[in-house]
């Protein structure tokens, strides 16, 4: 059984047009879903755009040493700590929307 307070199953109300309080919680998941996975992607793109690979290669060639610049270099660090997180976010954003939807 879903309780909510009437406020907030008031707010999903209006903000979902239906009645049925499980029924827009889901709808306003599911939108959740659509556009965190969308502006992950977004960010995922460019990494891989500015590296010219994904992820994994990067960080294949981060641990031989195999890119063209300092691989202990603000930029390459920061990029690679800010890539592993969109991508692991990426990843459990997907695994919870499959278990949810």
């Amino acid at each position: 059984m879903l309780t909510l307070s009437p406020r907030l199953g008031g707010f999903l109300i209006k903000a979902t047009q239906t009645t049925d309080l499980e029924a827009a919680l889901r709808q306003v998941l599911h939108e959740c879903f659509v556009l965190k996975l969308k502006e992950l992607n977004k960010e995922l793109e460019g990494f891989e755009d500015k590296w010219n690979m994904p992820f994994d290669q990067f960080k294949e060639k981060c641990g031989k040493r195999e890119i063209d610049k300092d691989v202990f270099s603000y930029e390459v660090e920061k990029d690679f700590w800010d890539w592993e997180r969109v991508d692991t976010l990426k990843k459990h954003y997907e695994a919870v929307r499959s278990q949810w939807m």
